[in-house]
């Protein structure tokens, strides 16, 4: 897979979720809370009702409902509700299971050859057959149209074919052991070829057409309504329908909860609005369901720039951070702490940070920084570097310096800084930053995903560093050929026992040569009503409408 326009596609994707948290954070501090319903295009008011129907509120308003364009969450969400992949997950596990395939692929030898078995008597929401050929239609189409995630696929299969009426071959450029949790990906699903075209840039943003257990019956600017599809091959849904209400603020949302005016609240609340939403769900006033998520946060450090092209400089950093005092004061306790690139949903993670580090370690950070050369006379000045649109981690990186400042007897002196979200993501490709604060979305659910971007690097030297790949992009600038050498090895192992000891062995040298110091894993959080029921998320974030009861 291509490493830069990974990355820089991910920096796009990124920097629109900041922006429009950042939009949120100003209605959240000029906007007097006011309780609000939100209107359909015809006017009518979308409340919950007794008809068996959902009501969902939420912010996250939506770019495209194409699959082969779609790749922010407010966007993929409801695509995976309308929408059947080849596998999908069980809620709170990463493991796939087959969806409109009838079993795992059959790999090759070689690693080169994915032959998949579908699923028959499956139709879309216009009423034509789903088949082999429709599913090759749907994966070039999300391919050739070019779309925002189009790089998924387009680096890694090499060819897609109907070998017969229900089994579709893919052929990969290079093994890649992770390719079936690709095909897990929402935007992957399959789409009616009477309803789609395939060509560069030629979208439908407005509709969707697929085989899944909802079709859309409206989409205006501010709700939309979908409905059972009752030709649907699966189990049907618990309710009668989801009308999707989409706040424009989280004060909005928050008030549209509290008065009753949505039965299922999910993506995006402030930490204090999470807090007091988790405190009336104690009570019993409503339901307040967590789940475990798949977005990090780590702290990068820059090894092309003093002093943190010394590894004990870097150690010593890992041994200062805290991350039970900063899932305190930072995110009310809204996360888990994380000490691994590869978090905890995933059994290959090894908490290896947490075993050589801890938490808080002032004095083994004081004898690594002495070792390299430091006293008080002659502290280590390193700036930390941090969008301006993101509030969570201007709190980190003022607690970080916090702790520097009154734990490290003055031999460390950590220097905050903030810059524009755009300039950010584009400077630190070019290395400007020595330390930086970053959060990573993933594309698909494999500790590939965590270690992969990070740290392969096609283009560089032990001298000079990474000079292109993931890890320059990433801003560490690391390189190292034995990790390149594991990462290839991972890619093309598919036996899992040795493809964990594979992931070990990288945990081990990250932990040793810390380019980057894990903080924390997010929690995600949806509030229901009582007598609201079966309200899950998926591993990919996204709330699962088909279950919900009332």
């Amino acid at each position: 897979m291509t490493l830069f326009p990974l990355s820089l596609r991910r920096w796009v994707r990124i920097t629109q979720f900041l922006s429009l948290f950042c939009l949120c954070l100003i209605f959240v501090i000029s906007c007097k809370p006011q309780p609000q319903t939100t209107t359909s295009p015809s006017g009518a008011v979308n409340t919950p009702t007794g008809d068996g129907r959902i009501t969902v509120g939420t912010t996250a308003k939506p770019r495209t409902l194409d699959p082969a364009d779609a790749y922010e969450l407010a966007s993929l969400g409801l695509v995976f509700n309308m929408s059947d992949r080849l596998y999908t997950y069980e809620p709170g596990s990463t493991e796939i299971k087959p969806q409109l395939a009838t079993s795992l692929p059959k790999v090759s030898q070689d690693g080169l050859t994915y032959t998949i078995p579908l699923r028959q008597g499956v139709v879309f929401h216009d009423g034509t057959p789903f088949n082999a050929k429709a599913m090759e239609f749907s994966i070039k189409r999300f391919i050739e149209n070019k779309g925002k995630p189009s790089f998924l696929l387009a680096d890694t299969v090499g060819s897609v074919t109907a070998t017969g009426e229900n089994e579709l071959t893919i052929k990969l450029k290079k093994p890649f052991a992770a390719f079936p949790s690709l095909l897990a990906f929402s935007g992957v699903c399959a789409v009616s070829p009477k309803a789609y075209e395939i060509g560069a840039g030629k979208f439908k943003p407005n509709t969707f057409v697929g085989t899944g257990p909802y079709k859309l019956a409206q989409y205006g600017t501010d709700s939309l309504r979908m409905d059972v599809f009752d030709k649907y091959w699966g189990e049907k849904p618990a309710n009668k329908g989801i009308n999707v209400q989409i706040q424009t603020s989280p004060v909005n949302l928050f008030n549209a909860f509290r008065t009753g005016a949505v039965d299922v609240a999910y993506l995006s609340l402030q930490p204090d609005q999470i807090r007091s939403l988790e405190e009336g769900g104690k009570k019993g006033d409503w339901q307040a369901i967590s789940a475990q998520g798949s977005v990090v946060s780590y702290l990068v450090l820059n090894r092309n720039q003093k002093p943190l092209d010394k590894p004990e400089v870097r150690q010593a950093i890992a041994a200062i951070i805290d991350r039970p005092l900063i899932n305190e004061r930072v995110l009310y306790g809204q996360a888990d702490a994380l000490y691994s690139m590869i978090p905890t949903t995933f059994n290959v993670s090894q908490p290896l940070f947490k075993d050589k580090y801890g938490d808080g370690k002032f004095d083994q950070a004081k004898e690594l920084l002495t070792k390299a050369g430091f006293s008080k006379e002659n502290p280590v000045k390193i700036p930390v570097w941090y969008p301006s649109s993101s509030p969570t981690r201007s709190l980190a990186a003022q607690t970080l310096k916090s702790l520097a400042d009154t734990k490290m007897d003055g031999i460390v002196q950590l220097e905050v800084n903030t810059v524009e979200s755009a300039t950010f993501y584009k400077d630190i490709t070019k290395g400007s930053y020595p330390a930086a604060l970053l959060d990573w979305y993933p594309d698909f659910l494999d500790p590939d995903n965590y270690v992969q971007p990070f740290l392969a690097c096609q283009k560089g030297s032990d001298a000079k560093g990474c000079e292109d790949g993931g890890s320059q992009t990433q801003g560490s600038f690391y390189y190292s050929e034995t990790i390149n050498k594991l990462i290839d090895q991972q890619r093309k192992e598919q036996n899992p026992a040795a493809r964990q000891k594979i992931f070990a062995e990288i945990q081990t040298q990250v932990a040793n040569d810390v380019p980057y110091v894990p903080l924390w894993q997010n929690k995600d959080y949806v509030f229901a009503q009582k007598g609201v029921s079966n309200v899950q998320l998926d591993p990919t974030q996204n709330l699962i409408y088909k279950t919900i009861k009332k």
